[in-house]
């Protein structure tokens, strides 16, 4: 069975930010799977999907402080820079989490970890709402 669903997510500012409750709205057929996988990608370059902590908000900031250091701003070498300073960057950032996820189903939940989350990266100071597509398959 497959189910695929297409669904905004609210404008959020840059920074790392828990939706698995959001993406679960997005997905009432969720618990007619006994088991399966979803896929979950994210139609933009300057955004990302990761999975991890979901409890402490500290861990989020980190994420974003390390994520900043590690990929700056207004580098000399970028050519892309018609879209503002946090545009390259936000591409850069991207491919290095990555536009997608697989998440394992079982008995209608998503099997995570108990502190696992699934979180938007917005790499962009202002990037929009924020496209998903979610491809539910497995078995019913």
């Amino acid at each position: 069975m497959w189910t695929q669903r297409v669904f905004s997510l609210k404008p959020r500012p840059r920074g790392f930010h828990l939706i698995t409750e959001e993406v679960l709205r997005q997905l009432p057929e969720l618990s007619d799977y006994s088991v399966g996988m979803l896929n979950l990608f994210i139609k933009h370059t300057s955004a990302s999907l990761t999975i991890n902590e979901n409890a402490d908000p500290s861990v989020r900031q980190d994420f974003e402080a390390f994520f900043n250091q590690t990929v700056k701003e207004n580098e000399p070498y970028y050519t892309h820079t018609d879209e503002g300073s946090d545009d390259m960057p936000a591409h850069l950032k991207g491919s290095l989490l990555g536009f997608s996820l697989q998440i394992p189903i079982t008995a209608g939940r998503l099997n995570l970890g108990i502190w696992q989350g699934i979180y938007l990266c917005e790499h962009r100071n202002h990037g929009g709402a924020r496209q998903l597509v979610a491809t539910l398959y497995g078995e019913k």
